[in-house]
């Protein structure tokens, strides 16, 4: 098993930052591949941005430039940075986790995930 523990989040103005937080424990975690997804409400659940086990990272085009996978594998914690938000990115947000060595972008290719957390952002 795989626990995943999301913080970070919270109400920020449009063009603000914030950075999410999430510590992975439990089994090895070498061959994890991280990502974030985000669920607005009335919307289904997008994927936002991942951090595969080979390193590579991958982001979809309406946060490509302004978000920022990173992992710090010593704390075996993933973070996202969130620069230049925009109301539009108001949203749950949530880490997940996966074993494989293949790319992931659909919620149901994920067997691991955090609690969320809120983030707002007002214009």
């Amino acid at each position: 098993q795989v626990q995943l523990v999301e913080s970070g989040g919270g109400l920020v103005q449009a063009g603000g930052s914030l950075r999410l937080p999430c510590a992975a424990s439990g089994r090895t975690l070498r061959f994890i591949a991280m990502t974030w997804f985000r669920q607005a409400p009335g919307k289904e659940r997008e994927f936002v941005a991942a951090r595969w086990s080979s390193g590579n990272t991958y982001y979809a085009d309406s946060v490509k430039g302004r978000f920022t996978i990173s992992r710090d594998n010593a704390e075996n914690t993933v973070y996202l940075q969130m620069n230049s938000l925009k109301p539009e990115d108001t949203a749950v947000y949530y880490c997940a986790a996966r074993y494989g060595l293949t790319t992931a972008f659909r919620p149901n290719e994920y067997a691991y995930w955090g609690q969320g957390t809120q983030v707002t952002v007002s214009s």
